[in-house]
């Protein structure tokens, strides 16, 4: 068997064992030094702190005031955020102290950020070797095919020219028209002697062209053509070089990773159901995200709201009929926002990440809303996250389904799968590796592995 590939331009040596160790130690001083900082900051200015604190919490119900309603009430919670974020700035600006102590932690919380990764190897080139590891180098293929599909991204695949790149390096370009089965181009490609195929298109295209590829055995290429492409990103495709992702065909490395399965659906990314599900229903949504939550929230979250009937088994054996919302996806997500942005640091575990939240009251759905906006959806108290090969969604009828951010409806009950290794996939040598790969948290399991290398263990 040919040798691991490495990525272009990184090294595989790790950190020595005495600067990780002290990388490790000045990691766990930054989270004290904050404790600290903020200790001796608020000793004297305990009232001013409280008030920042309070205008603070009265933004964020105000905030979830105008998101959840109507009319009046929105007016309301418009005007009440506003004037709760003008006396916080003025509050800052009159204690100009607190300024500093606000730096002083944001340059404490970037020392963590920096000496973490490196401590417990993870910074580029220590996640460069493992995701390459089981990778193995490839050439050309004898017989290649590329389905484009020009209009999504705005048109990136038409800007760049990709069937005329595509032709120019001996690949069929194959462009979507009007009324396409995307499966039947793919079957057609490889009934025509194609034994690399690629999709350049957003993540719902990937996946139906996945399905293909697994199918028949033959190796895939992501070309990051559409508007977000999250399953480029985790694949450790540079998102912006469209261009540079179709040196996977000519000179890449090929790995194995998992797929997950809807009933009868293949998805490379994750599965929304409940409240993202619906607003991806809407016909506005591709064109205007936010002001589409926006507008749908107070029917979807607010006091009035149709309950979301959703069923499924906790891992404690519990029934749990009160998320509104679940995220089911392919291999683990570290989570930063419900509606399904962030990144895997592996898409190979052979597991499904499955997160439900859990609403119980309007507070509990204040607090969804502000942490949701925040981008730290993963800290909402009712939360429930594990991972599992398989997991069960129980409804009535239909349930509306947001598929790799494509909008379906499937029946229930919908029984979601693993599928390990089975998709073999190419990506440029030149590929790095998915930020979460990198990033490393600030959670007690992360402070434990890094008192454990700053002992020495």
């Amino acid at each position: 068997m040919p040798a691991p590939a490495t990525t272009a331009g990184v090294g595989t040596h790790e950190p020595t064992t005495w600067g990780r160790r002290l990388a490790a130690v000045a990691a766990l001083l930054a989270p004290v030094a904050m404790v600290v900082v903020a200790a001796v900051a608020l000793a004297g200015d305990v009232l001013i702190a409280l008030a920042a604190v309070a205008l603070v919490l009265v933004a964020v119900a105000a905030d979830w005031l105008a998101l959840t309603h109507r009319g009046r009430g929105r007016a309301a919670g418009v005007a009440l955020a506003l004037l709760a974020t003008a006396g916080l700035i003025v509050v800052v600006a009159t204690h100009w102290q607190g300024v500093l102590v606000l730096l002083a932690l944001l340059l404490l919380l970037a020392l963590f950020g920096v000496a973490a990764p490196y401590a417990l190897g993870r910074t580029g080139q220590a996640s460069a070797a493992r995701a390459t590891a089981g990778a193995r180098p490839v050439g050309p293929a004898r017989s290649s095919a590329l389905i484009i599909n020009l209009k999504s991204g705005g048109g990136k695949a038409e800007r760049h020219d990709l069937a005329a790149e595509a032709r120019r390096r001996g690949i069929e370009p194959i462009v979507l028209q009007p009324g396409d089965d995307l499966l039947e181009l793919a079957e057609g490609a490889i009934d025509r002697g194609a034994e690399v195929i690629g999709m350049a298109g957003g993540d719902g295209s990937q996946a139906l062209v996945a399905t293909v590829a697994s199918r028949r055995d033959v190796a895939h290429v992501c070309i990051p053509a559409g508007t977000r492409n999250h399953f480029a990103l985790d694949l450790g495709l540079d998102r912006d070089d469209v261009l540079g992702a179709m040196d996977a065909f000519t000179d890449g490395v090929e790995r194995c990773i998992d797929l997950a399965r809807a009933n009868d659906r293949v998805f490379v990314n994750n599965a929304s159901l409940g409240v993202y599900a619906k607003v991806v229903q809407s016909d506005a949504y591709r064109d205007a995200k936010l002001e589409t939550w926006t507008r749908m929230l107070p029917d979807l979250l607010g006091p009035d709201a149709d309950p979301i009937k959703l069923e499924f088994t906790a891992p404690d054996g519990s029934i749990c009929d009160d998320a509104p919302l679940v995220l089911v996806s392919n291999n683990p997500y570290q989570l930063t926002h419900l509606a399904g942005a962030g990144t895997r640091e592996r898409i190979d575990t052979g597991t499904l990440g499955v997160f439900a939240a859990r609403v119980r009251s309007g507070a509990d759905v204040s607090k969804l809303v502000a942490l949701e906006l925040v981008g730290q959806a993963g800290r909402f108290p009712g939360l429930l996250s594990w991972a599992a090969p398989e997991f069960e969604v129980r409804s009535e009828g239909l349930v509306e389904v947001g598929l790799d951010g494509e909008a379906l409806r499937r029946q229930a009950p919908l029984r979601f799968t693993s599928l390990p290794g089975a998709l073999r996939v190419r990506v440029p040598r030149s590929a790095g590796v998915a930020p979460a790969a990198r990033a490393v948290a600030m959670t007690r399991d992360n402070l434990g592995a890094l008192v454990r290398v700053a002992a020495g263990r």
